[in-house]
């Protein structure tokens, strides 16, 4: 299948992003790569996304449903593949790949690991569309675009929020080795906080486990005033830890879901930073259409951010319906 030249074009306002999503476009059939014209109609574009999504995380779950709404509104196809193994990860970017998509979404939580496969999906003319981790290498990967929140930004918003709640020893908790924007989260919470915060490493596939570990890390070290957590579900272990553990410590946490709501609403958990992830997974089937279709790029070499936020008591009521829904 003939694909256009990888061009650098102009950045689209975001407006214009938005507004592109609705427009069809009246290209006829396959052009070939020097002609500059439409690609493909949209009918006849597959796209692949790979995450390193764990089986059941609610997070990327929301970020399917992203993925999924925007193949649906588009009317191109949408294939959604998951695996938080790194090489098992790699070896789905290589099958889609092998099946000659049109383009590729990929999370890049470890990207040395990606590299080759990446590699091979640009070599082969698909364009790829990093999106969540990696986002500073995804340019230097051959990616035309990346979406999603500056880890470090939002580690630092965390670390000022704690800090203004009071908050001096705080531990970080890290749900998944190796993910370099788990660690730059906590990086930047330290910088934030105008302290070191310190890792506490757990699995998110045992939670029961994780719950445990932050349990004896606070009856340890009653001076810990702060628990921050990187993932929805390990938020709510340790809410139960802290209990558990007789502690006061504030929870606070990144990403949504219906039982961190709940706690934001009842007060177990003071606030978690939303990085808006149905974006993380709409916008870049967006964005490939439009590379397919009108050769656009968007960001300008720069990454589409779509957070963080803080979602706390004055604003959770509002998110509740939308979270119950599977957009945020």
């Amino acid at each position: 299948m003939a694909r256009p030249t990888r061009l650098l074009a102009l950045a689209l306002a975001a407006p214009l992003l938005i507004s592109a999503c609705s427009t069809e476009n009246s290209g006829g059939g396959d052009e070939s790569g020097d002609g500059g014209g439409a690609a493909t109609a949209s009918g006849d574009l597959d796209f692949a996304v790979v995450t390193h999504g764990s089986a059941g995380d609610a997070f990327w779950d929301v970020v399917q449903n992203g993925a999924e709404a925007a193949g649906e509104d588009l009317g191109v196809g949408v294939d959604y593949q998951s695996d938080g193994d790194p090489q098992r990860q790699s070896q789905l970017i290589q099958a889609a790949v092998n099946q000659d998509v049109d383009g590729i979404v990929v999370s890049m939580a470890n990207p040395d690991a990606l590299e080759d496969s990446i590699g091979a999906a640009v070599a082969a003319g698909i364009p790829v569309v990093t999106i969540n981790s990696g986002g500073d290498r995804s340019a230097e990967f051959g990616a035309i675009g990346h979406v999603g929140q500056d880890e470090t930004v939002a580690g630092f918003g965390a670390g000022q929020r704690l800090a203004a709640d009071g908050a001096q020893n705080v531990i970080c908790v890290v749900h998944e080795a190796g993910n370099i924007g788990l660690e730059q989260r906590c990086a930047g919470a330290s910088e934030g906080l105008g302290a070191d915060v310190r890792l506490l490493q757990v699995d998110v596939n045992d939670l029961q486990a994780a719950q445990s570990t932050i349990t004896s890390q606070l009856q340890s070290d009653p001076s810990i005033d702060a628990v921050l957590t990187l993932n929805s579900a390990v938020a709510s272990v340790a809410a139960s830890a802290a209990d558990d553990a007789g502690s006061d410590a504030e929870i606070a946490t990144f990403d949504l879901n219906g039982d961190v709501i709940s706690a934001i609403q009842d007060g177990t958990i003071a606030f978690a930073v939303d990085q808006q992830q149905y974006e993380q997974g709409y916008l870049p089937i967006v964005m490939l259409q439009l590379y397919a279709e009108n050769l656009n790029t968007v960001g300008g070499g720069q990454p589409v951010l779509t957070g963080p936020a803080i979602v706390d008591a004055e604003n959770v009521d509002e998110i509740a319906d939308l979270a119950s829904a599977g957009t945020r």
